[in-house]
Parts: C-alpha cells; structure tokens; sequence
C-alpha cells in the first residue's frame, strides 16, 4: 500500500525531495504544518483574553475573532507543500539562523521583559525544525514511514484539540466566564497567564533538538574536520554581525515593515551562502523558504501588531496582569435598613 501511495507522487528531476522520499517528505512536511497550526492557535487564545481584559483593545479584540477558518485550513494546507518541497540543508540552516537570532535577543532584553513577538516569529523556524529532526532520528529506521503516519496522526489531534479550542474561546469564553459553567473557560479564567511560559518551554525542547539534528546534518556533507571548520567559521560569524546588525535596527524602528526587511535580509544572507557552498536545488529552496516566511508573517499580522505593542510598553512600564472579573457583587445594605438596624 505505501508503494502504491509513493507512485502516486510526482517524480521530479535533480533530488528535488532530498535524500526522503516523496511519501515521507509529506508526511514531515504536514507534522512540521500541524506544529505551526498549534502554536498560532495558543497564542490565538492568549492574545484574545489579553485584549478582552483591556478595554483599550477592544477592536483588536474583535479582529482576532473575525479570522476565518477557511484561511486557517489554506494555511495548513500551504505550509505543508512548502516543508514537504524545502530540503533538509535549507531547513537546517534555517533553524540554526533563528536560534542564534532568539538567543541573541533574549540576552539583549532587561531581566523581566518578555519579547511575545519571538513566538509568532519563529512559525517558519518551527516547521523547518521539527521537519529536520523527523529527518534525523528516522533516517535509516527499518519502519519510518509507519512512524511518521503515526507522528502525523498525533499532530493531527493536536492541532484539531488547539483549533476547536481557539475557535471555541473566540466564540463563547466571554460568556462562559461570567456564568461559569464551562470547565474549559473556567481554567483560562485563572491559568491563561501560564500559556507563554508553556509554550516557552515547548519550543525550547523542540529548537534544542532541531539544532542537534541540523548540526548533524550539515556536518555529514563534510569529508573531514577541516573541511567543515572552514564552512562554519565564516558562517557564524557573519551571521553573528547581522543579527546584531538586524536586531539594533528592529529595535530603533520596531514596525511591521522591519520584520518583513528582516526576512528577506536573513534570507539573502542564506542565498549568498548557497551560492557558494551548496547545490542549484538548495538556491530553489531558499526561495521557496522565503515564501513561507513572508507567508507566516503575513498570517500573523493581527497578532504581531498587539505583541509588537505589548513588548513596547513594557519597555517603560511593567504592568501587572489583570484577570476577567466575574465574580458576582454582593449587594450593599439600603440607606433604609441601616437606619433601623
């Protein structure tokens, strides 16, 4: 049956699926979709109850619910061609840019501030590593392809779960936290502050692994030690003087055009690389990497938009969390029964 399912994918010139093959190429490519699905739908969640609690965000709010869930499913659909097309030395360098560029940036900000935008700036970042770590650990396993149906089974799940979660919080959460009888909002009502921090922790896990795998996989296109010295040492530090230049420069002007500048200059520096060191088919990938970043960003647009507020103002001030009261007033004693009492 997977021989039949495999004949059915386009045979393509010059290694375009990499070392995988087709059917397994898709199947990472929908894990590393289902991956960004989920986290675009927690921070879906955390963001509307945030701009439900401030008055101020009200409209934002609003736009945030008007997100239509065909456009979630053309945007599974999208990314999992692109992780599917995108070869494992590409993502693997991607995932190696990024991690320097968040290290780099979490050490930059002052002790207690966050930098929310991190979470939906990593989207491409996050496919791309969980697709190379797939790569990775199933490389030579005697049933990879079982495995990976079994991996997409369990995203899946997961990202159905987040998804009906999301679209449930957006609906009715407001009023389900003021009559409390919904389980579901109930424990947002209290532990939605904690959605960050679990997210944080997730995708440390995952980009440790993606590192080690993309380190890994870069390393076995190299003949010796020396070899591989003289491609890493130029590559890191360039990429070290342009994340700092990028950064310093998203921090002077922090608007949504920087982020898309960011992008294509990440991505120039990856294809001056390829032009020297790689193959024509990683040129392709860059491109096609482009794409999808620019195509995460624009997704998220509503959602970088608050971050990219919330993260400015707690440049000057630190506001402390406020919860959704809903907890019933008790009703204050008439003017007439106090007199008699």
């Amino acid at each position: 049956m997977l021989g039949f399912l495999t004949s059915l994918l386009p045979q393509l010139p010059w290694n375009f699926w990499g070392s995988s093959s087709p059917l397994d190429s898709l199947l990472q490519g929908v894990v590393g979709a289902c991956a960004v699905s989920t986290l675009c739908s927690l921070m879906k969640v955390h963001l509307f109850i945030t701009c439900l609690n401030d008055p101020d965000r009200r409209t934002q709010k609003e736009k945030i619910r008007a997100q239509r869930s065909l456009l979630e499913d053309l945007h599974l659909c999208l990314l999992t061609g692109i992780f599917t097309v995108v070869g494992s030395r590409v993502a693997a360098l991607v995932v190696l840019e990024f991690s320097l560029r968040a290290v780099s940036m979490l050490l930059s900000l002052n002790k207690g501030l966050q930098n929310s935008q991190l979470f939906l700036m990593c989207q491409y970042s996050l496919g791309c590593g969980i697709t190379c770590s797939l790569h990775y650990l199933q490389e030579g396993a005697p049933h990879r392809t079982w495995n990976l149906i079994l991996a997409v089974g369990l995203a899946g799940l997961i990202t159905w779960y987040t998804r009906r979660l999301s679209k449930h919080i957006c609906t009715m959460y407001e009023l389900h936290s003021r009559e409390q009888y919904c389980g579901i909002c109930i424990t947002l009502l209290t532990n939605w502050h904690g959605i960050p921090s679990m997210l944080c922790c997730a995708l440390k896990i995952t980009f440790v692994v993606a590192d080690l795998a993309a380190i890994a996989l870069i390393n076995k296109d190299f003949l010796s030690t020396s070899e591989a010295i003289r491609f890493w040492t130029p590559l890191t530090i360039c990429y070290t003087l342009l994340v700092i230049y990028m950064q310093e420069e998203q921090r002077q002007n922090p608007s949504e055009q920087m982020v898309y500048q960011t992008a294509f200059v990440r991505m120039g520096g990856l294809l001056i690389l390829m032009l020297t060191v790689g193959l024509w088919m990683d040129i392709l990938h860059i491109f096609i990497s482009l794409v999808g970043e620019l195509w995460c960003l624009v997704r998220a647009g509503i959602m970088l938009d608050i971050c990219r507020e919330q993260d400015f103002s707690q440049r000057f001030s630190k506001p402390t969390p406020r919860s959704y009261n809903v907890t019933p007033q008790t009703p204050k004693p008439s003017s007439s029964m106090a007199g008699t009492s």
